[in-house]
């Protein structure tokens, strides 16, 4: 009988979240004929008591499973000869502080699986936390937009919201969000936050859950070209909170002649040039959701949130930064948060980060485990994708040359180092170790 074992995480004192949760695992038992060994943990919002009755052997030693799952990165330490590992690597981009992470991986002839490289023929993932890393992440963004008004002194609906991680639920931090719009369609919005305008940077996975948490709200979307004509319709801006949805037509321009092609984009970006600023002015709150890498133009530069609070303070006060890539497509991302120090302020004198909401500068949330604020849900909806692959991963065989191996192609393309090997993909990350 094939064996996985779950690790417990230790990444992060908040990290709740697991792979798997006891009723995969009772599932993993009776449908694939797998055996399961979890280390036991304080924290794993799933008790060791719910594995057990599910089936599985608590246990801190994980030495004779097939294959170790976790959710984030493994100590280098703890990595073991010729295991095969399945968690987030945070390798592909060639992350410096993974790099010997990744040696040791190839060092010791181990096998790495990253969930975040599964994906079907036309490369969308199909294992994912991103949905309830959008849920989180605008449920903090709206805390805190309520936070930094407050501290303008201005009264506002949003001040009644909390973390995500303090509701009980996801159906709890919902009826508070429609709490806070009914408050709206009340009361009104303050005048000096009129017209509200939240703008959500993509529309994948990530956009698309954080959307689920604002259309709770008011809502009335309305185009880019819409709001750069300041054409709001007939809506009343003290009863309306307006949406805007940004792709890659609004982010980037063909440098030489002001157009743009969404393939030519993918394959040459240094033929485009950055051109999202001249949306910042007009948003209240931008909810970052793109995926970035460092070859396409920044959503936002240094320069230009400088130049946004030369005149005073503008419109825009919060960045609800939950793509979370340091010094990315937000260059004031200058470092990822921790759900116990959610925020901070980008000084735009001093040029630095001051945790809290105050000061002169937009509010940056960018903590970067944000689905572990919502751990029970987002444990059970990345379980729900993992199962259609569970078998095939635990009968990998890295004895056998990779190039032979018969593996289905979308564990093939999540798999980067095969038996102490590069696979052929991720041939490039050898320039990085």
């Amino acid at each position: 009988m094939k064996k996985i074992g779950i690790r417990r995480e230790d990444k992060s004192p908040f990290e709740r979240r697991a792979p798997l949760t006891p009723a995969h695992v009772r599932r993993a038992r009776e449908e694939l004929g797998l055996e399961i060994v979890v280390q036991p943990s304080p924290i794993r919002v799933f008790t060791d008591q719910e594995y057990t009755e599910a089936g599985a052997q608590i246990s801190e030693d994980l030495s004779e499973c097939d294959m170790v799952m976790g959710v984030k990165e493994i100590p280098s330490d703890l990595l073991e000869e010729d295991k095969a590992y399945t968690y987030f690597s945070h390798t592909v981009k060639a992350q410096e502080y993974n790099m010997e992470m990744l040696r040791i991986l190839l060092r010791r002839g181990c096998t790495l699986v990253d969930y975040e490289r599964i994906v079907d023929e036309a490369g969308r993932r199909l294992v994912f936390f991103g949905y309830y890393a959008g849920l989180a992440g605008m449920l903090d963004t709206l805390w805190a937009f309520g936070r930094r008004v407050a501290s303008e002194e201005i009264d506002s609906p949003f001040a009644a919201l909390k973390r995500a991680f303090r509701y009980h639920d996801l159906d709890a931090a919902r009826a508070a969000v429609e709490e806070v719009g009914r408050a709206i369609r009340v009361r009104g919005i303050p005048y000096d936050l009129q017209p509200l305008v939240i703008g959500y940077a993509g529309y994948g996975n990530v956009s698309r859950g954080a959307q689920s948490i604002g259309d709770h709200l008011p809502t009335v979307e309305v185009t880019p070209e819409d709001l750069a004509a300041g054409n709001l319709g007939d809506t009343h801006p003290a009863r309306t909170v307006y949406k805007v949805v940004f792709k890659e037509e609004h982010m980037a321009r063909r440098t030489d002649d002001g157009g743009f092609q969404l393939q030519e984009y993918y394959d040459h970006p240094e033929r485009y040039e950055g051109c999202f600023e001249e949306h910042l002015e007009r948003l209240s709150i931008l909810v970052n959701c793109i995926y970035w890498e460092d070859r396409y133009p920044r959503l936002v530069t240094l320069d230009k949130t400088r130049a946004m609070w030369a005149d005073g303070p503008p419109r825009l006060r919060v960045i609800g930064d939950i793509s979370c890539d340091i010094d990315g497509s937000v260059e004031a991302t200058v470092k990822s948060t921790t759900i116990d120090k959610p925020v901070f302020v980008w000084d735009v004198d001093d040029r630095a980060a001051v945790d809290g909401v105050e000061g002169r500068g937009p509010v940056i949330m960018a903590v970067d485990i944000l689905p572990a604020e919502l751990p029970r849900e987002s444990s059970r909806h990345f379980g729900d994708s993992l199962m259609p692959f569970l078998r095939q991963m635990v009968e990998l065989d890295p004895s056998v040359p990779f190039e032979r191996a018969e593996i289905q192609h979308e564990i093939r393309s999540a798999c980067i180092v095969w038996g102490g090997q590069l696979t052929p993909d991720y041939k490039y990350l050898e320039d990085h170790i």
